[in-house]
């Protein structure tokens, strides 16, 4: 195998992912729904203090690292 068309490749999977990225960035606003601020992440607030636990967001970028680490184990094949 060539390792420059390995290289190139990985190349083009992260300028996508950096694109997508780029996009939810500056689109974020209009989304329905905030990353960070997801429907069931735990926010508890107090009269002294607030505790905000983003359990739902992690899970979702835990999915979305994991389809990623995914997909560049199908090119490196």
């Amino acid at each position: 195998m060539d390792p420059f068309r390995e290289i190139g490749k990985t190349l083009l999977v992260i300028g996508a992912v950096l694109v997508g990225l780029g996009v939810l960035l500056l689109s974020g606003a209009k989304l329905p729904y905030r990353i960070g601020r997801l429907p069931g992440d735990i926010v508890i607030q107090g009269r002294n203090g607030s505790f905000y636990f983003p359990i739902v967001t992690c899970i979702v970028v835990s999915v979305l690292f994991t389809l990623l680490m995914w997909i560049l184990n199908l090119f490196r094949r």
